[in-house]
């Protein structure tokens, strides 16, 4: 319910806005609905508290790019404006390009507009916003469906106590109602409070999703670099959705007599870089390990206080919190009238009543004390303005899920 279905399913009758996920007859997963606001909240803290365009191309050697970029220049050139154009220039343009990448470095931001690129690359494909919140919030969402088992489980004994005490049909319906409803609202609750430690003896209590900022940190900044700030990503950006204001740029850095064909065949150039990363890969290399986007995001993501760092994984639940615990006790009632009707309540039911303890049992130690598991990386394509693409710097880190618990030892 909360990343799926991506698109309204359902009649779209009674539905407050576009926004919401839910109407009368259908529902869309929560994520997808509220792609926009979310977005939204994540360029706020990617571009005001982690990243810095100027900071990052500073960190380019314009001579190395230069010489990286003549030969697709020289091509496009040839292409858009002739030989003679292209022999002409071939001479000079290293020293062109470095020219204009210097100055490029210096006014990267009035260039390209960060926020815009992040927030589009989400808006324009909402399941890349979704695989986010899902690698990021992964044991979390763990934690939600195994806490689900665990808490049952305990109230599911008060449930059948009361069963026990008032064997009516409506029983089983109002305490399971109950029991969902309480269960979401723990789970809920233990991912993101308190968001700063308390320290109980030798032990330390903290919201799951704070515990994990180290972990989260390196998850966030590889998914951010590898699929929605790559070289081929940046550079599409910067060709495409600011022709304008990189046409400008280029007229004020190039010297009066190169004529305005050569400025839009050097965006050419640029545009067939980012849509062919397989064909220019040592550049997009180069680009990606210059920027070092994913250490810079991972390193500062880090430094966060916990209650700033809850902000990327919390706006999932906070917006639609309270119809989620009310789904929960929804589903609830349903289950208990389900057992009702089905014989599992009832007056003379004690041998199903004890089948039913043993086999929830059962399933709650399964779920509850899985094991800690190793998963294989897993290495995604880079999303390009022609498909995708992957190369030998995008690196997938190991998933390692830990045990899922708000407590846990000093030091750890």
């Amino acid at each position: 319910m909360l990343f799926y279905p991506i698109e309204y399913l359902g009649v779209d009758w009674y539905r407050p806005d576009k926004n919401c996920p839910y109407g009368i007859f259908g529902w869309q997963g929560v994520v997808p609905a509220r792609t926009e606001k979310m977005a939204s909240r994540l360029v706020d803290i990617v571009t005001k508290d982690l990243l810095s365009l100027k900071e990052a191309f500073s960190h380019i050697e314009p001579r190395k790019l230069a010489g990286l970029l003549s030969s697709p220049v020289e091509e496009a050139v040839r292409r858009e404006s002739g030989e003679w154009w292209a022999y002409v220039l071939k001479p000079v343009l290293p020293f062109i390009l470095e020219r204009v990448l210097t100055a490029l470095s210096r006014d990267i931001e009035d260039v390209l507009d960060l926020p815009h690129v992040v927030l589009d690359a989400f808006v324009r494909d909402k399941i890349v916003l979704v695989e986010l919140f899902q690698k990021v919030g992964r044991v979390e969402l763990d934690f939600l469906v195994k806490s689900g088992f665990g808490f049952g489980f305990v109230l599911g004994l008060a449930q059948m106590g009361f069963w026990a005490i008032k064997p009516y049909t409506w029983t089983l319906p109002i305490a399971g109602s109950l029991v969902g409803y309480v269960t979401n609202w723990i789970a809920i609750k233990l991912l993101f409070e308190p968001a700063d430690p308390v320290y109980i003896g030798p032990l330390v209590l903290q919201g799951l999703f704070e515990s994990r900022q180290v972990e989260v940190s390196d998850e966030f900044g590889h998914f951010l670099e590898s699929r929605v700030l790559s070289s081929p990503q940046l550079l599409g950006a910067l060709s495409n959705h600011n022709e304008e204001e990189l046409f400008v740029f280029l007229r004020k850095e190039l010297p009066p007599p190169i004529p305005e064909h050569i400025i839009y065949a050097a965006m050419q150039a640029i545009r067939n870089v980012a849509a062919n990363p397989e064909k220019y890969d040592e550049i997009h290399r180069y680009v990606a390990k210059r920027l070092n986007i994913e250490e810079t995001l991972s390193s500062r993501l880090k430094l966060l206080t916990p209650k700033s760092f809850e902000n990327l994984l919390h706006p999932v639940f906070e917006e639609d919190e309270i119809i989620l615990i009310v789904v929960g006790g929804v589903l609830g009632a349903i289950t208990g009238l389900m057992q009702t009707r089905l014989g599992w309540g009832g007056h003379n039911a004690k041998a199903k009543a004890v089948a039913t303890l043993v086999g929830s049992l059962s399933l709650s130690a399964f779920f509850f004390f899985l094991p800690e598991i190793q998963q294989k990386p897993e290495v995604k394509p880079i999303s390009t303005p022609t498909g995708n693409y992957e190369s030998a710097y995008d690196r997938a880190p190991p998933k390692i899920k830990r045990r899922n618990t708000v407590l846990r030892p000093k030091n750890f």
